[in-house]
């Protein structure tokens, strides 16, 4: 099960050095604790968008938003990533198309991703890793990053929408099986009634909030 690598660890292994420097830059926090916070964030992403893909439909329409929006952003090949996280810490990308939208719109991406939930995934974050009312803006930094980068395997991998919901919900179950911060984060978030398990009547809750919106 743990042959290959997840689309977390993939995603950490590309932000390490400059990329995951220009993060800490734009926090105001050191290297390790933006390294540990987007340890964090990334499952919480990742897994939320696998909740989102697992919808009647979610996964269709993350393919698509993903094909109209985050294509032109996506990464092409070694040290692409790296590049669009300057453009991310910059802002926007004029005159790009769909791409540049994409980049500015990391607070409309968090929105289409945990819908009512938003505030708090943020303040789990913010709590758990240290960050604050910073938590909000990583997450804003790393959510047209994780599209962009979802696009790049969409499109290298030739992946349909069940393809991308299979990998999407294998990702979750990854990340609620290993726990810690980010897997934790994540139970929290899916478990609407503070019972301590994912029932039907949470899927249901979180389902609707995450398909409120679409790209």
């Amino acid at each position: 099960m743990n042959a290959s690598p997840s689309l977390v660890d993939e995603l950490m292994s590309q932000l390490q050095g400059a990329p995951m420097q220009q993060m800490a830059q734009q926090l105001g926090t050191d290297t390790e604790q933006t390294q540990s916070a987007v340890g964090a964030a990334l499952p919480l992403l990742l897994g939320a968008l696998g909740q989102n893909a697992a919808q009647p439909q979610g996964a269709a329409d993350l393919l698509g938003a993903l094909q109209r929006d985050h294509s032109a952003a996506a990464p092409q090949g070694l040290g692409g990533l790296g590049d669009l996280v300057g453009s991310v810490l910059g802002g926007a990308q004029g005159g790009n198309g769909g791409g540049g939208a994409g980049l500015g719109g990391g607070a409309d991406i968090l929105g289409h991703i945990f819908g009512g939930n938003q505030q708090r995934a943020e303040a789990g974050l913010g709590q758990a890793t240290g960050l604050g009312g910073n938590a909000g803006n990583l997450l804003q930094m790393l959510a047209p990053i994780v599209m962009a980068f979802l696009a790049s395997r969409v499109q290298s991998g030739g992946l349909d929408a069940g393809g991308l919901g299979q990998a999407l919900g294998q990702e979750r179950e990854r990340a609620q099986a290993q726990g810690g911060l980010g897997g934790g984060l994540l139970g929290s978030l899916l478990d609407q009634d503070g019972d301590g398990q994912v029932s039907m009547g949470d899927l249901f809750k979180i389902g609707g909030a995450l398909l409120g919106g679409r790209r």
